[in-house]
C-alpha cells in the first residue's frame, strides 16, 4: 500500500470572523469545493472560502491527528499560528494552484 500525504487547513470568510479547520489529501480540490459551495454545510453557511493556513504531513493519519488538535485550540492560538504562517491573512488558493 502506498501511503498518501495529507493537509490540515484553515479557511475563513471574507470578514475573517469565522474559522474552519479541515483535513484533506488533495488541498487544491478541497479548497475549490469550499469556494464553490460543495462538501461542508458549515463552510457553505458561513461562506468560509478563503484558504489562510495549511500544513502538509507525510501521511494522512498524522494530518487527521493534527486536525483534531487544531479543532480543540482556542481562537487566539489559531490566530497566532495563522499570523506566523500568513501575516496578511491573504487567500492562498492561487499559490496552491501553482503547487498542483
Amino acid at each position: 500500500m502506498i501511503a498518501k500525504g495529507g493537509y490540515v487547513y484553515i479557511v475563513t470568510n471574507k470578514h475573517r470572523t469565522t474559522l474552519y479547520t479541515g483535513v484533506t489529501s488533495n488541498l487544491y480540490s478541497r479548497i475549490y469545493e469550499h469556494k464553490n459551495g460543495y462538501g461542508s454545510a458549515f463552510t457553505k453557511k458561513y461562506r468560509c472560502t478563503d484558504l489562510i493556513y495549511f500544513e502538509f504531513f507525510e501521511d494522512i493519519e498524522s494530518a487527521i491527528m493534527k486536525e483534531k488538535q487544531v479543532k480543540k485550540w482556542k481562537r487566539e492560538y489559531k490566530e497566532n499560528v495563522i499570523n506566523e504562517f500568513n501575516p496578511g491573512w491573504i487567500d492562498l488558493f492561487d499559490q496552491i494552484e501553482e503547487m498542483e
